[in-house]
């Protein structure tokens, strides 16, 4: 097995990749998107068991609440799964950590399946709480265990495997959901436990992978279980470079891990930190989200029916997954600098075009069609931009002692930003209209800005030397020889 390449791989990592991303990121991107389908079904569900306890009919403000509660819960848990991973992949590992992280997916999906029999909409939030904890952990776990898993040569093509992984679950969402699936009123709790069947396939082939060599002999001191998981997941050879790498890692910043505090205060991951804030923490003002909430309203006015829209979710769904694998290939070329200035300026400029586009749709008959089509373009420069590159970075920005707590902090805020940008941009569209987007628009053209003029290039460079260039920033150039790791 070992002798066989993808993409100039050993078989086992592609394998890895894949397996990590069924029972990883797959989950997020699959509940992101499933959760739209049985919406009418399962309020109906909710008014008929209340009925049937209390004896009366809810009003339908207060259906609309409980709904809101179904659907927003899951950020609440995957703010919590965010807040704890970094305790649990220290504690227990990347890849113990990742087995158990099915068992609680498993749980969510008994909750839910079973909701209708027991007459309970109660378990349905549950059960997304759950879910969310599931998709919080996995959304942190993945991208740190399969970017440490990765040679260096090859670390931004396969840890943009994540970012596939969540597309690739979106996509199956709305497939499934489709009417000729399981998007039918008597399926809709078999469709809410879908991810039943990911987390089962995960639990059972997972254990065949080893640990993240890194982990081995950075946190563990591992070194004869760091070697053997690099000959497995890279097929024989010399691994004296990349293990060389790490050893200097490791007796420069040690094996103690430092916790929240220490990443927000120290001087000497100063401008890691905000790189991590703005490029991946802050992604939800990239405006994806907001323009995908438009995007009915513009197939609408366009003459797509509210039949065949689904069909073009499918469409934009496709799209994302053809652009993160333009990212994978282009990544380690053209490297994580060029793409995410370059897309976050052709994002800016999409978002000023859609605002004149649906500004001015009532006035010429063809600019709906042209809002359509820039809300491709849109998909398409975020997935070959800020989409696939933000899974890559917080592996790269940051050594393995504050590693676990920077993912903390970005999935925490990625979370608390998805609940907040759902919240609250409907009242924004209602109170600006078609010039809703001029937030994200100046955000997109804020971090074109920094990524073009501060940001470092990692493409194909150790931890070491990325270090040494965010040293220039932290503490001035007249001590970029003095190593980030010796303030520590």
């Amino acid at each position: 097995m070992a002798g066989l390449n993808i993409a100039g791989l050993p078989l086992n990592l592609p394998l890895l990749m894949v397996v990590l991303g069924i029972g990883g990121t797959f989950q997020y991107g699959l509940h992101i998107s499933l959760i739209n389908s049985p919406s009418e079904y399962i309020q109906t569900f909710i008014n008929r068991t209340w009925e049937q306890r209390y004896g009366t009919i809810l009003h339908p403000d207060s259906i609309l609440l409980l709904w809101s509660i179904i659907v927003s819960i899951y950020s609440i848990g995957g703010l919590i799964g965010s807040l704890i991973v970094g305790y649990l992949s220290v504690t227990f590992g990347r890849k113990k950590t990742q087995i158990y992280n099915n068992l609680v997916a498993l749980v969510g999906a008994a909750l839910v399946c079973t909701s209708r029999a027991a007459q309970s909409f109660e378990m349905i939030m549950l059960g997304r709480l759950v879910y969310g904890i599931n998709a919080g952990v996995s959304l942190n776990l993945h991208p740190m265990y399969i970017g440490e898993c990765a040679p260096q040569s090859k670390r931004g093509m396969v840890t943009v495997s994540v970012s596939f992984s969540v597309v690739l679950g979106k996509l199956m969402g709305f497939v499934i959901g489709l009417r000729e699936f399981l998007g039918r009123e008597e399926l809709w709790p078999l469709l809410l436990a879908c991810s039943a069947v990911p987390a089962l396939i995960q639990l059972v082939t997972l254990p065949f992978f080893p640990e993240s060599p890194r982990y081995l002999l950075i946190d563990k001191g591992d070194k004869e279980g760091c070697l053997k998981a690099m000959q497995q997941l890279w097929g024989p050879g010399e691994h004296c470079a990349e293990m060389g790498n790490m050893f200097k890692e490791k007796e420069a910043v040690g094996e103690q891990t430092k916790g929240l505090k220490d990443l927000l205060v120290d001087r000497a991951v100063r401008w890691q930190m905000i790189s991590l804030l703005l490029i991946c923490g802050a992604m939800q003002l990239v405006g994806i989200n907001a323009v995908y909430f438009y995007a009915y309203d513009i197939f609408q006015n366009a003459g797509i029916s509210a039949i065949e829209a689904p069909y073009v979710s499918l469409g934009l769904g496709i799209t994302e997954i053809f652009t993160t694998i333009l990212c994978g290939f282009l990544i380690d070329r053209q490297g994580r600098k060029t793409l995410l200035w370059l897309n976050y300026v052709i994002l800016a400029s999409t978002l000023t075009l859609l605002t004149v586009t649906l500004t001015l749709q009532d006035v010429y008959s063809w600019l709906p069609y042209a809002s359509c089509m820039l809300i491709f373009i849109f998909t398409f420069s975020y997935g070959l931009g800020p989409g696939g590159v933000s899974f890559v970075l917080p592996t790269e920005l940051f050594v393995q002692c504050y590693r676990p707590a920077a993912y903390a902090i970005t999935g925490a805020l990625l979370w608390l930003g998805l609940f907040l940008i759902g919240v609250a941009f409907p009242f924004i569209e209602e109170a600006l209209g078609t010039f809703c987007f001029i937030f994200f628009l100046v955000f997109c053209i804020c971090v074109a800005i920094y990524s073009f003029w501060v940001l470092p290039e990692t493409k194909d460079r150790s931890m070491m030397e990325i270090m040494e260039s965010f040293n220039k920033l932290n503490f001035g150039a007249k001590n970029e020889d003095k190593l980030v790791c010796t303030r520590l």
